[in-house]
């Protein structure tokens, strides 16, 4: 059971059951997930994986957009769904990362419904026209708001934002910088402030952007959100009007 992927707050045997009752990954996911392992690369894993597809098909998605690619796993996912003349915009720092998503989505016979974008994602996404029928958010927590802001009007109803780590980074290693316990306290005391303690500054500045993103959209009318609470916790957010 990889730690990569198992979220910190979802029990051991959920995340196994929900692997059996789900897809499939296929050669190459499974090839992409053992890279995953050997690199200490986090990525969302099959159990969450198998939800952005099924997620995708139920919007008839044909447009993606992601903030925060890596080498391309959750783009494979999407792309499983995505129909002949579909597109999804992969985005991330390191051309490295984007070369092998584009090999790997090569081997899926997508590579021709992917746009790669090196740089820094809330930029690249002002230069993009909508639709999309589904974004993920998958890049520093504390630009969750801003990616939002960017890309809200380019999403139709009926189109869907799905946020990873919203429950926590889900790893025993330092990136570990988003606390379930400080958004329970926050949420519970009703004040949605983060000072704990035990967080590094980074810690809180994550913890508090996903605070500011839940916020923001339980301020938004048009968006309903609901918890995935599989690996790391997604919120997806469905745009109703």
């Amino acid at each position: 059971m990889s730690v990569l992927f198992l979220g910190e707050h979802v029990p051991a045997d959920v995340d196994q059951f929900a692997r059996f009752v789900g897809p499939d990954p296929g050669e190459v996911l499974v090839e992409m997930a053992e890279y995953a392992e050997r690199e200490g690369f986090p990525i969302v894993g099959p159990a969450v994986g198998g939800w952005l597809c099924q997620l995708a098909r139920m919007v008839d998605a044909e447009r993606v957009f992601e903030f925060g690619s890596g080498y391309g796993y959750s783009a494979c996912w999407f792309a499983r769904a995505l129909p002949e003349d579909g597109d999804i915009v992969l985005t991330e720092f390191d051309a490295d990362n984007l070369d092998l998503a584009r090999s790997y989505l090569d081997r899926l016979g997508a590579a021709g419904r992917a746009t790669f974008e090196v740089g820094d994602a809330v930029e690249t996404a002002r230069g993009y026209d909508g639709p999309f029928d589904v974004v993920l958010l998958d890049i520093e927590k504390y630009q969750y708001v801003d990616a939002f802001e960017t890309i809200r009007d380019a999403i139709p109803p009926g189109g869907v934002v799905v946020a990873d780590n919203t429950m926590s980074a889900g790893r025993e290693s330092p990136d570990d910088t988003v606390s379930f316990e400080a958004l329970l306290r926050a949420i519970e005391d009703d004040d949605f402030e983060v000072a704990d303690a035990d967080l590094d500054d980074l810690g809180r500045r994550s913890t508090r952007g996903i605070l500011d993103h839940l916020e923001r959209l339980d301020q938004d009318p048009d968006f309903e959100t609901t918890l995935l609470p599989l690996g790391d916790g997604l919120t997806v957010s469905t745009r109703t009007r």
